[in-house]
């Protein structure tokens, strides 16, 4: 680390530098120890509010709760709990976490109140680093699943595996579920009922401004054409078919950009695109490795190693202006990853819609 310019964590407005101790594993994964960047002297400590967590003040001192994930306990007790002892040894205070799987409150109690607070801040800092390693468990998703797009997806399907079966790694496996034909807005790493309720509550307010830009109804859209995502078409993992909305606006774009603001900004979701690239995924070779394999983020989120790419360029030559169909759209969901309802689609854990 260049100690010149470290690495910075910015938590609830509040900025922290990240230091890297190698002593300890998780699974692979360094253990990592965090520090405040200013101010770091107990007497500035005291002077700091806590605006998201109440510090209560009790007989013995000062106590306060903090809602953590029970999949996140490990990283906060370390190594035959050693990362806990030293955060209670740094801070003089002591923290109470629960059971290994039972969801519930680190509780963190001191003599005064900006130890407690600095335990919090730490605690807090741990717990955002590694969440951001997690992987991710749920989608915001347009679904693209209306019959007339099925039908012709399995037209698709069907035209390519008799035209361009030759072709090196194109067989039947690496091509999409028809009732998983979806557009993917954002992905999320919610890691507890708690956490998948608070962004249910939120994709609701995220309808008023969707009707305000669809005018309260549904949005017509037309699936046409097919794109790749890589730079050689004869090396393609993902094949996938191009969605727009039939009067030729942005409209589609928009509501996608606008619901992964609101979720970034809430701090729910990580932005990982300047615009969100919708993508109507229509062939990817992780289905090839793993048949219950999924598409359900952008390319950043591909794990590339050990896949065989297929040839695609017969398909993009005669299939290039291929018409799936039209439909409507008037909802987005809250998918959750790996999962199937009776439908045949992803399991919705929220909804809003257009009209």
């Amino acid at each position: 680390m260049d100690v010149l310019r470290p690495h910075l964590i910015n938590i609830n407005g509040r900025i922290y530098r990240r230091n890297i101790i190698k002593e300890q594993h998780y699974e692979e994964e360094e253990e990592e120890d965090f520090s405040y960047m200013n101010p770091t002297e107990s007497e500035d400590l005291a002077d700091e509010t806590c605006d998201t967590h109440v510090i209560e003040q009790t007989d013995k001192g000062f106590r306060c709760a903090i809602d953590v994930p029970s999949v996140l306990y490990k990283y906060i007790i370390g190594k035959k709990g050693e990362t806990r002892k030293r955060l209670e040894f740094d801070t003089k205070t002591s923290i109470n976490i629960p059971k290994q799987g039972v969801e519930g409150q680190i509780v963190i109690t001191g003599s005064h109140k900006a130890a407690v607070l600095s335990a919090v801040t730490r605690v807090e800092v741990l717990v955002e680093s590694f969440r951001k390693k997690q992987p991710f468990t749920h989608f915001l998703s347009f679904p693209l699943n209306d019959p007339k797009i099925q039908e012709g997806f399995l037209r698709f399907k069907d035209d390519v595996l008799k035209q361009c079966s030759q072709d090196h790694g194109v067989e039947g496996s690496i091509f999409q579920s028809p009732a998983k034909l979806h557009l993917t807005i954002g992905t999320l790493a919610l890691l507890n009922d708690n956490e998948v309720r608070k962004v249910s509550e939120h994709l609701q307010d995220c309808q008023s401004f969707i009707r305000d830009i669809t005018e309260g109804k549904p949005l017509p859209l037309e699936v046409t054409g097919i794109e790749y995502m890589n730079d050689d078409p004869a090396m393609v993992d993902v094949l996938y078919a191009k969605v727009n909305v039939k009067d030729g606006t942005d409209k589609l774009q928009v509501i996608a950009d606008r619901l992964v603001e609101h979720f970034v900004s809430a701090g729910l979701m990580v932005r990982e695109w300047n615009r969100v690239k919708l993508h109507g995924t229509v062939m990817n070779t992780l289905f090839r490795k793993d048949s219950t394999a999924e598409d359900a983020g952008g390319p950043g989120r591909q794990t590339m190693s050990g896949r065989e790419a297929f040839d695609a360029r017969n398909i993009l030559k005669t299939f290039a202006a291929y018409r799936f169909g039209e439909f409507e759209l008037n909802t987005v969901l809250l998918s959750q990853r790996y999962s199937t309802d009776c439908t045949g689609y992803y399991t919705s854990a929220g909804s809003i819609n257009f009209s």
